[in-house]
């Protein structure tokens, strides 16, 4: 899908991402997970840097090495003693770290122009990023369409789906792939290198070699249907992006930032009206122009032997290359480099512009400035911009986030920094989210005159220097989890714009070179670099106003457009078009020849390495605790301090320990549940009271966390889960552990709820419901929670974003009339979820290596005793009646701001992270939803929609079946119900192959959450505290996943996913276009729902528009 191009600039990625919806608070386990409420505050890296990137860590598990003979002929790999024959590939660069156990080495074939990056660190999961260099001078949308294309079938390999289908077969969920403004890239992660060696051939072959066939243009990228609408997968999307107002800014943005002639200047998604007279031929002309071997890079990231990697290569790829007959020409330009987009901005001064998006709340809209940079090569100067950005923005107290965010009259709710890197320049950029409309065209000015001023008054030593020492302590945090592959992103970028012989590789990488060099900075340097690129430099504004007006006007203009398309194709056309959709469908129904699949063997699960968790508690409620003779428990034991509440200690090894306290909403009253969002939002940015008397103002305190901590978050849910719970964690060095336990007391028993703090926090939240409500995904969820759960019942739910339209505005005038009503009402939340009774602490990271891990909580948390400890709520708890028996309801919420839909049809699953049938129904959701399985082969495939996936929550108990961004919704759920159908009564075969690829997938995904050791430890807690499951119920998960057969998987389709199809037991709610609403609920009450039609009004209130049927009770009560 398209990723929001504020602030990230890539502008496609394959597969959704599981945070495709935003909302405004932490809901259930739904696969489209959003974030919380609260701020997360943490010290981070510029995520357009050239020089480092945090990735997550994809796995922890690793391969079999099959026998040859268990290969193809085409794949069948070395043995270990074999000599690597790599006589093809010449060394350019090898850079090993300083600061870190990474070594980067960079090869090129002396025979095809291949270039191969290897970072090499020790880590069992291997990552594969295939990159291209992609210029193009129109918006046509060439490079994103080849993307998607790619996937679809190769010389070698003809078949659509064949490539995911493998990648499922070697511990690994598909590929991916992303486009952005200068690049393609195409992606793989695998546990071991096996499997990623096997795949790498065929993978190759699909990027430099694909089909791209009629048929695969159809589906994939553009058709017209029966109803004379355009869809496709690729139209769908943009369909769903290009009238944002991310979207609209960023294109503005480019093209008034870049001269005529440049590249950079393209929308490379594609823009709709573009899409629509795409030729197939275009395609493949553009991919002979730079798919080739010399403007392909692969980067693999990880441990595996690199002379095996280059053989593979020379034996396995080399002779199709060689094949082809493609040789450099003397002719061949470097993409951006030696091409009119090296031209660098010939800005003058200030330059501005408005764009304006469809949006019948017209009360906030967002502005950008992007600013002229130092040029590529000047590697201090840019990293001192990255430190000036955090400066300026990444905490409450910092100087442009204190004066426009967090005052009561908040003029932006978020700001944030970041930069590109081009051929010849960069950009430092600063987006303003959720700004009133009347401050839109005076923001820029007040911004200089902020940034004026902080040159006049000096900038703060203490402070940069404080920004650059968590600058630091973050890349140390994200080597831990990560490794080298941090390092990826710059590397791309090294290959798209630095030296052909990696010479840059090696400066770019002295990060800590870097840092000494700016410690050593005066004031005055800092002041000047300021003034020059963001003061006195050229600069681009962009502003985005919401308007009602267009909204109408680009509806009206839709419809019009379609009939007037209906009209010209005239019956007989559109006839001729769904004869070609259905054999364009038919080609890709072409099964796969299963020879081609079981030739790549799946590896062994028992050959997963598994990062060692050790365990041991301080349990006052419980009298099965018992001694475990564990090294772990024998430290804690030589710290004899009694402590009358629960902490569990999950021991890895870290240099950084996580202190975290999981809060109990149970005892909250039901009308101050909705007090949530202000709650979380406020933790940490209040005023304390010690009871001694000591105050330390909120600035202090703030000062105080950025000085200890290395982050800190307070929100709802864990993992995805325990929604009702909250979850405050702190993460820091070894040696601040004891100011940690300190802060906690603080920030859970000693805040000042004061009236003004009170009022700059309502008035963010108040000010960023606009943006919130513009996302249909988000809106989606939000319904579909309130009708599943008990909102009163439910701080979760209270705050959503359907709850908080109608609260924040009555709580922001009651603040002004009765602010000790609101004051009292804070205090009684607090005291409610501070109790002792529903605490559980939890101490993640090196505990061995802490010397009082017990005593300095009893030098902090004196007062605090319980006695009896709370049961942990589950959101099956807080169930509606509609919740507990899903039937006939269905909901199709109108929204003026899409031009697609989104839908969730919910049904009950089964409860109990243990229950028996949990295995069956987790391996059958993923055979339904695998990459390349049932349905995303009729529903994808088809260009029905962008996305479907299935969700599975044993916490409520609840099965689920999503759609993301689908022109028609309707026809979405009829193809998924077709898909179950067909396996349950055997028209659609489902056989071990598709059995063997779904387990492989399940084992990366069930791997995942354990990548790392934080992630280890997390999930060691989570399962033993709040699942009730043991230790290891991962691993013992995948055991009994292993043991279901297809006759398990069959009865779990028949027995529990298929009433999801059915409105007698499901219900269901869509987020439409208001072109699409009516026909949408028409066809869901066609099915036997019983349809409610709501139109949002945005004043706070929603507008309920019975369409005829019975609205059915509500299920918030």
């Amino acid at each position: 899908m398209l990723r929001a191009r504020v602030p990230n600039n890539v502008v496609a990625v394959r597969r959704i991402s599981s945070s495709a919806g935003q909302l405004f608070a932490t809901t259930r386990n739904i696969d489209t997970r959003p974030q919380s409420a609260s701020p997360v505050h943490a010290a981070h890296s510029n995520l357009g840097s050239r020089f480092w990137q945090l990735r997550p860590l994809a796995t922890v598990a690793t391969s079999t090495s099959p026998t040859a003979q268990q290969l193809p002929h085409s794949m069948t790999l070395p043995t270990s003693t074999e000599t690597f024959d790599t006589r093809n590939f010449e060394l350019l660069q090898r850079v090993k770290l300083d600061y870190a156990d990474v070594e980067v080495t960079k090869w090129r074939s002396k025979v095809t122009g291949l270039t191969v990056v290897h970072i090499d660190y020790d880590a069992p999961i291997v990552k594969g990023y295939f990159v291209l260099a992609t210029e193009i001078f129109n918006d046509s949308g060439c490079p994103h369409t080849l993307e998607h294309l790619v996937f679809l079938g190769s010389e070698q390999y003809p078949f659509k789906g064949v490539l995911d289908n493998l990648a499922n077969r070697a511990f690994s969920q598909g590929t991916n792939a992303w486009t952005d403004t200068d690049h393609t890239a195409y992606t793989i992660s695998t546990a071991g290198s096996q499997g990623f060696l096997q795949l790498l051939p065929v993978y190759v072959d699909h990027i430099l070699y694909p089909r791209i066939a009629d048929a695969d243009f159809v589906t994939e990228v553009h058709h017209i249907n029966s109803k004379a609408e355009n869809a496709g997968v690729v139209y769908s999307e943009m369909q769903g992006r290009q009238n944002t107002a991310g979207d609209l800014m960023h294109h503005k943005m480019q093209t008034l930032f870049n001269p005529p002639g440049s590249a950079y200047r393209s929308e490379t998604g594609g823009l709709m009206e573009a899409l629509r007279i795409l030729k197939v031929d275009q395609i493949r002309d553009y991919h002979k122009s730079y798919y080739v071997p010399y403007n392909l890079c692969l980067i693999v990231s990880g441990k595996l032997k690199t002379p095996e990697l280059l053989h593979v290569l020379q034996t396995k790829v080399e002779p199709r290359i060689i094949e082809h007959g493609q040789v450099k020409p003397s002719a061949w330009k470097r993409p951006f480099v030696e091409t009119p987009s090296a031209q660098k901005p010939g800005l003058k001064g200030i330059t501005k512009a408005t764009v304006e998006f469809p949006e019948q709340d017209e009360s906030a809209g967002e502005v950008a400035v992007s600013f002229q940079g130092p040029e590529p090569e000047k590697f201090t100067e840019l990293k001192a911009m990255e430190m000036l950005g955090l400066y300026l923005t990444d905490s409450p107290v910092s100087p442009l986030t204190k004066e426009f965010v967090e005052t009561a009259n908040p003029l932006c709710t978020y700001i944030y920094c970041d930069s590109e890197e081009r051929a010849t320049f960069t950009s430092n950029n600063i987006y303003f989210g959720s700004v009133p409309t009347e401050q839109l065209d005076a923001l820029h000015k007040k911004v200089i005159a902020k940034l004026k001023q902080i040159v006049v008054d000096g900038v703060d030593m203490d402070r940069i220097r404080l920004v650059m020492k968590r600058d630091k302590l973050k890349l140390k945090s994200m080597l831990e989890s990560d490794g080298g592959d941090i390092f990826s992103t710059g590397l791309i970028t090294d290959f798209l714009y630095g030296k052909a012989d990696g010479s840059d590789i090696a400066p770019s990488l002295a990060e800590m070179k870097r840092y000494e060099e700016l410690e050593k900075w005066t004031a005055k340097q800092w002041e000047d670099i300021l003034t020059k690129y963001w003061i006195e430099g050229p600069s681009v504004v962009v502003g985005a106003r919401p308007s009602a007006n267009l909204q109408d006007k680009l509806e009206t203009d839709e419809k019009a457009r379609i009939e007037a398309q209906r009209k010209s194709l005239g019956p007989d056309g559109l006839v001729k078009l769904e004869e070609e959709l259905n054999r364009a469908k038919a080609e890709h129904d072409r099964p796969i020849p299963r020879e081609m699949l079981t030739s790549f063997p799946v590896p062994d699960v028992k050959s997963i390495s598994w990062i060692q968790v050790q365990s041991a508690r301080n349990d006052p409620f419980s009298a099965k605790v018992g001694k475990t003779g564990s090294g772990l428990q024998e430290h804690l034991d030589k710290d004899p301090v009694d402590l009358p509440y629960f902490i569990q200690y999950d021991q890895v090894q870290s240099d950084f320990v996580t202190v975290s306290a999981y809060l109990s909403t149970t005892s909250v009253p039901d009308k101050l549940r909705p007090y949530i969002s202000l709650y979380l939002s406020s933790f940490f940015a209040l005023p304390v009271t010690r009871p001694d008397g000591t105050k330390i103002s909120h600035e202090d305190l703030v000062k105080k966390l950025d000085e200890v901590t290395v982050a800190y978050e307070a929100n709802c849910g864990i993992s995805g889960y325990f929604a009702d719970t909250i979850r405050v964690s702190i993460k820091a060095e070894l040696s601040r552990y004891e100011e940690v336990v300190g802060l906690f007391k603080d920030l859970m028993y000693a805040p000042e709820y004061t009236k003004d703090r009170l009022e700059v926090n309502v008035a963010k939240i108040l000010q960023s419901l606009p943006e919130q409500k513009r996302d249909g995904n988000t809106i989606m969820m939000a319904i579909s929670n309130s009708l599943t759960y008990k909102t009163n019942k439910s701080v979760s739910n209270s705050g959503g974003i359907t709850t908080q339209m109608e609260f924040i505005p009555e709580l922001a005038k009651k603040l002004q009339e009765s602010p000790d009503e609101v004051i009292e009402h804070m205090k009684e939340f607090r005291k409610h979820v501070a109790s002792p009774r529903g605490i559980r602490f939890s101490v993640t990271g090196n505990v061995l290596a802490l010397e009082q891990p017990r005593s300095a909580w009893k030098k902090n948390f004196q007062e605090i005793k319980a006695n009896s400890l709370e049961p942990v709520s589950w959101s099956k708890d807080v169930l509606s009646a509609l919740g507990k028996r899903p039937k006939k309801k269905a909901v199709v919420v109108s929204m003026p701001t899409i031009e697609s839909s989104y839908a969730i049809h919910t049904a009950q699953g089964v409860v109990g992270f243990d229950h028996p049938d949990y295995p069956a129904l987790r391996l059958a959701c993923e055979v339904l939803d695998g990459t390349e399985s049932f349905l995303w082969k009729l529903i994808r495939g088809s260009g029905l929609a962008y996305g479907a996936s299935m969700s599975l929550d044993a916490e409520s108990g609840l099965l689920s079946f999503l759609l993301y961004r689908a022109p028609d919704s309707y026809k979405g759920f009829q193809a998924g119900a077709k898909a179950v159908r067909g396996l349950v009564d055997g028209t659609i075969e489902l056989d071990e192959t598709a059995l063997d690829a779904a387990k492989s997938s399940l084992v990366f995904s069930l791997t995942h959450r354990v990548a790392s050791p934080g992630k280890a430890a997390l999930d060691s807690f989570v399962n033993q505290v709040l699942k009730k499951v043991p230790q290891d119920h991962g691993r013992e998960l995948l055991d009994r996943i292993q043991a279901v057969d297809l006759e398990g998987v069959r009865r779990a389709l028949k027995t529990q996913v298929l009433p999801l199809f059915d409105p007698a037991t499901s219900i269901a709610v869509v987020a439409s276009s208001a072109s699409k609403s009516s026909e949408i609920a028409e066809g869901l009450k066609s099915s036997g729902f019983d349809v409610e039609v709501r139109t949002l009004d945005f004043s706070g209130e929603e507008d309920m528009e019975d369409s005829g049927s019975e609205s059915g009770s509500s299920a918030s009560s």
